[in-house]
This record gives structure tokens, sequence and C-alpha cells, in this order.
């Protein structure tokens, strides 16, 4: 599990790789209840890079503030995969950023359903390609009590967004 040290470390690299892209990161987190955004904005500077954060813990938070479909909750869950793309779509339609990354999961200890044992975590990056928006999604099960689910989340969230090839700024 990674120490906090180990997380502040990853949230500069981030920071970093954004800066030199030229890119403004969204957040959009349902399980890691801001976690992501407050490691992010621990860092010096990171206006330069981090533009904003939602915390969307209830269905109706992600349908009102994020523009998730009723019928993607009602049919797929708010921990699927479709619900983490429109999470991080509405993130990045909103805010105009560069980059939105979207966290879903079940941390524990109830919440699991049939095919979705606790510890189940959807991720989603959206990015915009010129005119275009691709996006990226993940779903890892991580072993642990609700902190280190978490701890986990954020890990591996910070991890996507490092992964991510970016252009290098306009100079």
């Amino acid at each position: 599990m990674a120490a906090d040290e180990d997380l502040l470390r990853l949230s500069v690299r981030t920071g970093r790789h954004l800066l030199a892209a030229g890119l403004k990161l969204a957040t959009a987190e349902s399980c890691t209840a801001g976690w992501i955004a407050k490691l992010l904005t621990d860092v010096p500077g990171s206006s330069d890079w981090f533009d904003s954060g939602y915390v969307c813990y209830s269905n109706a938070a992600k349908r009102r503030d994020l523009g998730v479909a009723e019928a993607t909750l009602a049919t797929q869950g708010a921990v699927s995969e479709p619900a983490v793309r429109e999470m991080a779509v509405g993130a990045l339609e909103r805010t105009g950023v560069g980059v939105a990354l979207a966290v879903s999961g079940i941390a524990g200890p109830t919440g699991a359903v049939p095919g979705k044992p606790v510890g189940t975590v959807w991720f989603a990056l959206a990015y915009r390609r010129g005119q275009a928006v691709e996006i990226t999604t993940r779903v890892k099960f991580f072993k642990g009590d609700r902190d280190a689910v978490r701890r986990k989340a954020v890990q591996f969230a910070l991890q996507l967004v490092l992964a991510l090839e970016l252009p290098a700024a306009a100079r």
C-alpha cells in the first residue's frame, strides 16, 4: 500500500506531466471522495494544471452535477464502465479542461452486489485530441479494508494519468 509520501510524490509527477503538456485536469470522484483532488492540490503551484474536482458520491449528484444518465445508473449501476465514462465526459464538458479523471467503486465493507465485490473500482480518463474526445477505462479489484481500497484507487488513478501520452506543450 502506498504511503502518504509516495502518494504526494505521485501527485508531483502527475502535475509535471500535465504542465509539460500545457493541460489542466478535472476530477470526478465517488468512492475516493475528493482524495485525488486533495492530493493534487497539496502540490504548490497546482493551480497551473489542476482546474476542479467534483465529489459526486450519490447517484443524484452524478446525474445533477456530471450529467450521468438515469438509465445508465438504473441498468448498469454507479460502479460500471458506462457510469465512469459519463462522469469523465461530464467533467470534461463542464470545465473545458484537457483531461478529466473519474473514479467510482465499492470501498466496503458493504455495498457488494453479484459480480461487483467489495474492492471493485472503475476508472475513466476523458481527454481531448484535437476536436475529438478519447476515453480510456479500466477496472481494478483491490483487496483490503475501506481505507486500503480507497488508497489503492487513488494511487492507480494518478498512475493512469501519468501513463497517458500527452503532447508536449506548444512553445
